[in-house]
């Protein structure tokens, strides 16, 4: 990813907490009271109390992923949700700049979708250790290995890689998409553990790559028995970015969005939602009867973005996101094929 670093020009230098920004922010700590200690919000509200500010007077958005902490999920995210819904988002807003809320490479996704908008990542280093896991040449590699195979590659990963790929999934739609395809066999990357939970779902031969990620690789089969036998019965959901084992142990598996839906529909007394841990906080704001079971693995790319990174790109236009064409024309081509359906042979 290419980014233009500009420096910040007050970030959250001054902001005070006014009888003003405590009127104005009254209705948004309503909604996370349950979640943000009293004593916390003087220091968060100014900074939410700009950043809305700064957003009209710039036609601005901020997408904010289920993975972002609760003051800026439910406070300053226009749109929010897992990866699909923030590209769909990002395709669908008539705004003038977006900040992405999330990682990088969901930042080059918005980029993809809006090319001619500004989009901004708070901090350049909130990266992906899915993404980092391969290139665009290694995915040339294995398609000179397995020739006519298509490649579905998971949006987790670079514009280079992309640019390389078929068709992108996301792991709400990732069985949906291999199934579409009507093919003997697919590559699908960079997830190991989410090809190999799709493979169980789906007709076609699924070949995979050793990609992870750094937070749900770390659950284990004998983590989701311990969860059960200490919290009677509990209900496990568990993101299929987990191992085979530990999607086994669980009671649901599907997206972030998927686990939220689960809640909305199914409204368990108690609940444990096998992800990053902020998910647990944002779903908890929604369903304030049902008991959650937080096991606390923290993502550190998704926790590079706060509310004063967000604000300083507001403020300066730090940092600005941008993709070589060559590679962000065929880069788009995979990612709008997800969103639209595509089968081989096809235009």
């Amino acid at each position: 990813m290419n980014v233009v670093n500009t420096t910040p020009i007050t970030a959250a230098r001054d902001l005070q907490f006014t009888s003003e920004v405590e009127r104005d922010t009254a209705h948004l700590y309503g909604k996370v009271s349950k979640i943000i200690p009293e004593v916390e919000w003087p220091v968060f509200a100014p900074l939410i109390h700009r950043i809305n500010k700064l957003k009209a007077e710039k036609n601005a958005v901020i997408l904010g992923h289920n993975y972002m902490t609760p003051e800026i999920f439910h406070c300053v995210a226009d749109f929010s949700g897992d990866s699909l819904a923030l590209a769909r988002h990002a395709a669908e807003t008539d705004a003038d700049v977006i900040v992405m809320a999330g990682v990088h490479f969901m930042a080059e996704t918005a980029k993809l979708l809006s090319p001619s908008k500004t989009v901004l990542i708070p901090d350049k280093g909130a990266g992906c250790s899915l993404a980092e896991s391969i290139t665009g040449a290694d995915v040339r590699k294995l398609k000179e290995q397995y020739p006519g195979v298509p490649v579905v590659t998971y949006v987790n990963t670079s514009a280079d890689v992309k640019a390389e790929s078929d068709i992108c999934c996301t792991s709400g739609n990732a069985a949906e998409i291999v199934e579409a395809l009507g093919v003997p066999r697919v590559i699908m990357l960079p997830d190991e553990y989410l090809a190999l939970n799709t493979a169980k779902k789906v007709t076609p031969e699924v070949i995979t790559w050793r990609g992870r990620c750094v937070v749900h690789e770390m659950f284990t089969a004998e983590d989701i028995r311990g969860m059960r036998a200490e919290n009677p019965g509990v209900v496990v959901l568990a993101h299929p970015e987990c191992s085979p084992e530990v999607v086994d142990e669980a009671d649901y598996s599907g997206s972030t969005s998927g686990m939220a839906n689960y809640v909305a529909t199914q409204k368990p007394a108690k609940v444990v939602l096998v992800t990053e841990c902020s998910m647990s906080d944002n779903v908890a704001v929604e369903y304030p009867e049902i008991e959650f079971v937080r096991p606390c693995n923290l993502c550190p790319f998704m926790k590079k973005i706060e509310l004063s990174n967000i604000l300083a790109a507001l403020e300066s236009g730090q940092h600005e996101v941008l993709i070589d064409e060559s590679i962000a024309a065929r880069a788009r081509i995979s990612v709008e094929r997800m969103l639209t359906g595509w089968t081989p042979g096809a235009a």
